[in-house]
């Protein structure tokens, strides 16, 4: 099953994007881009 999950900058901490992870175990890590910062950061998921 999949679940809903929320994305957050590691450099500003801000929440920018969600999207749907099906695995459980491990954190889910996309770089992306950061409007705050402005430029293409990782972003982790967050609980």
């Amino acid at each position: 099953m999949r679940k809903k999950v929320v994305l957050a900058c590691v450099d500003c901490g801000s929440r920018n994007y969600s999207t749907m992870s099906k695995k459980e175990s491990e954190r889910l890590e996309l770089k992306k881009f950061c409007a705050t910062c402005s430029a293409h950061t990782i972003h982790r998921e967050t609980k």
